[in-house]
């Protein structure tokens, strides 16, 4: 008897820490940790779509926020002159933001065109704007509607269609996760203005639980939140909810931007944020998010320069992924519905790389250090996490008296990449205990690497090789059984 009743409380206790694991407070949600699948996925898709997609300007600033397009309403409603100039001359200043939902119809919109093309980029993961600053919702939300006084969400609205959910189906039937981005305020929402604690209670809370129990997000990302502590979002209460009752409490992963305090902090239970920055370490989780130009949402303004070239997207999943990172890369579809086709076709480029040397990011760990520099004065880097003007294209270009990442870093188990940034005759690993017995070979093609080792240089030989024999222009040499170093 006494044995039975020992495992029955052992049951008991069970049932009792599975339920209600996590308190409304950031010392118990940082015990839960992050759900290790994201960290291994590497790379995903960001979409900004909403009715901003419809004027889809912005000037070109570079490196500055005011480049982004989907603050629009944001920036005219400022009379900020570069935006507001455009505005007056071309719609008029009577002309109110709202009118511009009418032209948002999505009636080119294809799931499943949308969802194959982010499937052959390479993309494990997808998030979508549920609703963005301007407080339109993608999916058929009540508080949208009831708190705005007029049709505000893509179902009631114009589109006469749930986006959002028509796009969930078509990610998963390809296999990968889905997510959102989810905005916690409202610009001119007018309950936000006269009422935040209301609008908190009664608007918001109520909205991200439609959306969380109705598609059952993989990735919840959270913007918004500086105007008001953590406390005031009631964030912490709202998180044990996540954790502990949704239908995700298992899987999802959230970001850190839940408070004007939180960014950066609360890495047990959030990844970190870096926006156009120059990212983190493998010490934190973290994903860097970026636009292919200078926008998230779609500019009409953005020439081909503008944007940027399939080899530096390449170049920067393999620096993020190098330091430990994830990236989220941005597309912005057009208010009809499509995703431009320069979009596609970056996209694509990197799908074609990914298919060659994919083993060499997804489901990596970061080195113990992610590069091998040449000789020469060591380059200045900013750590900023917003706006940083970093560029790893630049830090890999040779130069005659700086320093320059001549290769990139990854592991899985005892297996060492190396990932150059471009092809060279002969390539020197320095200054590593390679196991004696590793084997050098091309991912890709597998073909053997002739190597010499000199002390702790091991001097791989790529002579044999032309350029265009090669699996793509950033090569991945895989040594296999480099050690546990």
């Amino acid at each position: 008897m006494p044995r039975l009743l020992l495992i029955c409380c052992v049951l008991l206790s069970s049932l009792l820490s599975q339920a209600q694991q996590f308190e409304a407070n950031w010392e118990s949600l940082n015990k839960r940790g992050i759900p290790t699948w994201f960290n291994q996925e590497k790379f995903g898709i960001f979409i900004h779509w909403g009715v901003f997609a419809v004027p889809a300007y912005a000037p070109i600033i570079p490196n500055s926020g005011d480049s982004y397009a989907e603050w629009y309403w944001y920036r005219i409603h400022n009379k900020q002159k570069n935006f507001y100039d455009f505005h007056v001359k071309n719609f008029g200043s009577s002309f109110a933001y709202q009118q511009f939902e009418p032209q948002f119809k999505a009636e080119l919109f294809n799931p499943d065109q949308w969802a194959d093309l982010f499937k052959k980029a390479g993309a494990r993961y997808v998030v979508l704007t549920s609703k963005h600053h301007e407080g339109y919702t993608l999916w058929p939300s009540e508080q949208a509607d009831k708190a705005w006084g007029r049709p505000w969400n893509a179902v009631s609205g114009t589109p006469q269609r749930d986006l959002l959910g028509d796009l969930t189906n078509a990610v998963r039937n390809k296999g990968m996760k889905m997510g959102y981005y989810y905005s916690l305020y409202e610009w001119y929402n007018p309950i936000w203005l006269y009422d935040k604690k209301k609008y908190v209670e009664e608007h918001m809370f109520p909205q991200f639980k439609d959306l969380v129990t109705r598609y059952k997000p993989s990735v919840i990302f959270s913007d918004g939140e500086w105007d008001i502590s953590s406390a005031e979002w009631k964030s912490p209460e709202l998180l044990a909810w996540l954790f502990n009752e949704s239908p995700v409490a298992k899987e999802v992963v959230v970001n850190d931007r839940w408070g004007k305090e939180t960014r950066e902090h609360n890495t047990g239970a959030t990844y970190t944020t870096s926006e156009y920055g120059s990212g983190k370490d493998a010490s934190v989780v973290w994903e860097e998010n970026q636009g292919i130009g200078h926008s998230y949402g779609y500019n009409r303004n953005e020439n081909l320069t503008d944007y940027k070239s399939s080899e530096e997207l390449i170049l920067m999943l393999i620096d993020i992924v190098s330091r430990g990172g994830n990236l989220l890369l941005n597309v912005g579809p057009t208010a009809d519905g499509r995703i431009p086709v320069i979009q596609q076709q970056r996209l694509l480029d990197m799908g074609a790389w990914l298919n060659v040397n994919g083993e060499a990011i997804y489901n990596t760990t970061a080195h113990t250090t992610p590069y091998q520099w040449s000789t020469g004065k060591m380059p200045e880097k900013k750590g900023a996490s917003y706006m940083a003007g970093y560029s790893i294209a630049k830090l890999t270009e040779p130069k005659k008296d700086e320093a320059y990442v001549e290769a990139f870093f990854t592991r899985k188990g005892k297996d060492l990449y190396v990932i150059l940034p471009r092809y060279v005759s002969s390539f020197t690993l320095r200054d590593l205990p390679i196991a004696a017995g590793a084997k050098v070979s091309y991912l890709g093609n597998g073909k053997t690497v002739p190597v010499t080792r000199k002390g702790r240089n091991l001097v791989m030989d790529l002579s044999k090789f032309r350029p265009d024999e090669l699996p793509s222009k950033h090569i991945v040499l895989k040594i296999q059984n480099a050690g546990s170093f």
